[in-house]
């Protein structure tokens, strides 16, 4: 299969709705498909989500790229991204950012994506293993906060995590079906946009899901 020409044809896809040529640069620079299990690699250009082992997925390419999009990112942000998974967004993120901190509660899956980053050439990224409370307090306040995963409100835990003037993009809802939200945290007042619906596997933790 010639990945490369399927790449530059989804490319060329959500280039009709994403207008953030960064982001669009940086998805066409990231091979998607060493992302993606062996048996699954045939669709790792198709835009749909594909499954990764231990009941996860890797994101759906245009979701992807609307999150990364909506995170406003120019260069020399610190970026937190909560669900590291395959670890493909992560690359994105760290091709756009300063720095990207991300988390993981499956460790196999954390240990895989690490490797891979790795051997990607990958130096602006930190990967960790998820603690019980969301986010990763230590480095924070953080440019910008991805979460990969739906959390049933918005948590205040991961807005405290943002410094202001931050954004925050997370799915919200039920655990069947979400809403896309874009928080900017303000001085006195958070601003709140709707992205349109998407589904995504649930987030565990203190301040959303607690148990599968």
């Amino acid at each position: 299969m010639d990945f490369e020409a399927a790449r530059a044809e989804l490319i060329e896809q959500l280039s009709t709705e994403i207008r953030d040529q960064r982001v669009l640069a940086a998805m066409r620079n990231i091979p998607r498909e060493l992302f993606v299990p062996p048996e699954s690699r045939h669709l790792a250009y198709q835009d749909k989500p594909l499954p990764i082992g231990h009941e996860q997925t890797i994101s759906q390419p245009f979701i992807i790229a609307l999150m990364t999009e909506a995170l406003e990112l120019s260069g020399k942000e610190k970026v937190l991204e909560i669900g590291t998974g395959s670890g493909y967004q992560t690359a994105i993120l760290a091709e756009l950012a300063g720095k990207v901190i991300t988390t993981e509660r499956v460790k196999p899956l954390a240990d895989m994506a690490k490797k891979l980053l790795d051997k990607l050439g990958y130096i602006n990224i930190e990967v960790h293993p998820a603690e019980e409370t969301l986010g990763w307090r230590r480095q924070a306040p953080y440019d910008a906060i991805m979460v990969t995963a739906a959390a049933p409100k918005v948590p205040p835990e991961l807005i405290a995590q943002l410094a202001i003037g931050g954004r925050l993009v997370i799915p919200v809802g039920s655990r069947d079906v979400q809403e896309l939200c874009k928080i900017s945290r303000g001085l006195k007042k958070n601003k709140v946009a709707k992205l349109g619906g998407c589904r995504f596997v649930s987030l565990i933790g203190k301040g959303a899901w607690e148990t599968e």
